[in-house]
């Protein structure tokens, strides 16, 4: 059987008068893939991945979403995905079990359905002893997982993670990974940006923008062969050597 593709993009382009932000970016990626969408600032990725999720309309190309057309169903793709920015997402200023309620019920989660997910999610990132705390004071590690763990919580078909390990230290970085990875054999596709190299070779797959375009689309190992390289930091360097911009 075919595999599921769950995003399908044909050369999505995005303009700001003169300026090209993507130009003409083809890719797909399948259902319970972890997608890696890398790139210097100014590449291009923020600006695709608002237009992936319904937050900015193309100027040309095609996309679907979950299956959903990308100019014409953006209220059902906003209902099939989940996001979790790089800024943290999460209120500081109520409880961890108060923030899991509060976002459950904005994806609609019945009662029920609400009570069993929050006993679940709280035993499984071991936050039992602090379901009551206020997020805020809570360690950076521990937001960001459970800031992905809330943003999945509606078991969405596709999750979109922008740079969420961003100073957060190696150890909890592996196990903010072992979250993706257990999400990802549930079904839920990961499309993640990151500007760490050492997590990109933690991807099936990633691509590399340079200057709004795609310029390598493969698994890590491959690129790493095309390329000669022993990490992916050396094929991200090789890539981006020659990148004209300076931000997004």
């Amino acid at each position: 059987m075919e595999t599921d593709i769950v995003i399908k993009t044909e050369k999505l382009t995005k303009r700001f008068g003169d300026f090209i932000a993507t130009n003409q970016i083809t890719f797909d990626v399948q259902a319970g893939e972890i997608f890696g969408f890398l790139g210097a600032n100014g590449a291009g990725k923020t600006t695709a991945m608002k237009m992936l999720c319904g937050l900015s309309t193309p100027t040309s190309g095609n996309a679907t979403i979950a299956g959903f057309d990308i100019y014409r169903e953006t209220e059902q793709i906003k209902k099939n995905i989940g996001y979790m920015s790089q800024k943290f997402s999460l209120y500081e200023d109520l409880t961890v079990l108060e923030n899991i309620n509060f976002f459950g019920g904005i994806y609609g989660l019945s009662k029920k359905r609400l009570s069993e997910k929050s006993e679940s999610l709280i035993e499984t990132l071991n936050m039992k002893e602090l379901r009551k705390k206020l997020v805020g004071s809570l360690p950076l590690g521990w937001k960001q997982k459970l800031a992905f763990s809330v943003s999945i919580l509606h078991e969405p078909k596709i999750v979109f993670l922008d740079e969420p390990t961003g100073g957060v230290d190696p150890v909890t970085r592996r196990q903010f990974w072992d979250l993706l990875y257990a999400a990802a054999d549930r079904g839920i596709t990961i499309f993640v940006t990151t500007h760490y190299m050492d997590e990109a070779e933690y991807c099936n797959r990633i691509t590399m923008m340079v200057d709004g375009e795609i310029k390598a689309l493969d698994t890590p190992k491959k690129l790493m062969q095309q390329y000669s390289s022993d990490s992916m930091d050396e094929v991200f360097y090789e890539l981006a050597r020659g990148a004209k911009r300076k931000a997004d």
